[in-house]
């Protein structure tokens, strides 16, 4: 498990600085190095915090931390790690290993929801792999026939390396000398936060290849230049209470409809597969309109057609994006390499590593996801369907 550290006030107000740099269209490189530099800094004050304070107060022997779901480390990640302590720090282009790989992989999609949504993969080591269209994948003809060719339009071919993610972990001094286990978790958990406003900002806001970033799922491509340009809204969702719900489910079932047909027109299973991703400070208000209050007196939230709300910071207030599952490629390979910057930082007693890996993200179609407005009116009269 990452660590739990408080996110204070200041570490918000950084992070939603660094969103808003990144989202502004002529942003100069300094203002981007400023913002990175200000969130770094605030993020790597509250982890260095609360790994000094477990420390502090956790001096039990490693069979109890194990008991208890502590962090425990394999041979081969003590190794690594224990090599960094007595190295006074991780040696240049090093690559963490395999299975701390893993964890910051399930730690980023078990606590990042939109991330575990739009099915985040791990290819490992592989960069390049095959897509399939299933629809395609097959070809009726004669008898002892030839289908050399037939089914060639199944199948096509992925990159995901051309996409550097990175982030930058400045490792005070002092740290190494907590030992393997804390540098683990101390890296880990930076990796998790780090990467995890790194894809969250692609994934939603991304303005694709011509920024080496990806495309996101505020954008669409045009299929004959490959411009990227925002989604025009398709509508506006009221929530409005009415007898038996069925304004929501009107409204809902609109946007289901809408995403039932890929850009061709094609027909689509999407049943149980429809995410709402909306702003935190929206949220609320859909939770809201969408809770009743069952026969024993449980309040419950559900939406119609089982549609999944997930909250992120990156969709903006009074917006809400739905997408189908398994229609947006979101994935990140290649290993977690390391530089060592062991000079930038000295006089701070501390060392910079920048670590890399590839990621990228694009939709299936224009279709694969859809934005709406919010208009949500608290008033508690009914609306007559």
């Amino acid at each position: 498990m990452t660590i739990k550290f408080n996110k204070s006030e200041q570490f918000q107000n950084a992070k939603k600085a660094l969103t808003a740099v990144l989202s502004k269209e002529n942003v100069t490189e300094q203002e981007t190095t400023d913002a990175y530099e200000n969130y770094f800094n605030a993020l790597q004050t509250e982890v260095a915090s609360a790994i000094t304070k477990e420390v502090n107060n956790e001096m039990l022997d490693r069979s109890i931390l194990q008991q208890r779901g502590q962090n425990v480390l394999t041979s081969e990640e003590m190794k690594f790690f224990n090599a960094a302590v007595l190295e006074g720090g991780f040696t240049d282009e090093s690559i963490l290993p395999v299975t701390t790989q893993e964890r910051v992989f399930e730690d980023l999609v078990q606590e990042h929801p939109l991330l575990e949504a739009l099915g985040l993969q791990d290819l490992g080591a592989v960069t390049r792999f095959i897509t399939s269209d299933p629809t395609k994948a097959f070809a009726w003809g004669k008898l002892f026939g030839d289908i050399k060719g037939q089914v060639n339009a199944a199948f096509g071919e992925e990159t995901i390396s051309q996409f550097k993610l990175t982030a930058f972990a400045v490792i005070p001094n002092d740290m190494l000398e907590l030992g393997p286990v804390w540098v683990e978790r101390y890296v880990r958990t930076l990796l998790v936060e780090s990467y995890s406003v790194g894809l969250e900002f692609g994934y939603v806001n991304g303005r694709g290849p011509n920024v080496q970033e990806p495309v996101g799922l505020l954008k669409d491509v045009d299929p004959d230049t490959g411009a990227v340009t925002d989604k025009v809204s398709s509508g506006t969702l009221t929530f409005k209470p009415s007898e038996k719900g069925t304004v929501v489910a009107g409204e809902l079932y609109g946007v289901v409809k809408a995403l039932s047909t890929d850009a061709d027109g094609k027909s689509l299973k999407v049943l149980n597969k429809v995410v709402m991703v909306v702003n935190p400070v929206d949220v609320i208000g859909v939770q809201f309109r969408n809770t009743i209050q069952t026969a024993n007196g449980q309040w419950v939230m559900a939406l119609p057609y089982n549609i999944q709300v997930v909250e992120s910071e990156e969709i903006p207030v009074g917006k809400a994006v739905f997408f189908v599952k398994g229609r947006y490629l979101a994935a990140i390979a290649g290993g977690y390499k390391l530089k060592k910057f062991d000079q930038t930082l000295a006089i701070e007693d501390a060392t910079l590593y920048t670590i890399k890996q590839f990621a990228n993200g694009k939709p299936k179609d224009n279709k694969a996801a859809l934005v709406y407005d919010l208009n949500i009116d608290f008033a508690t009269s009914l609306e007559t369907p």
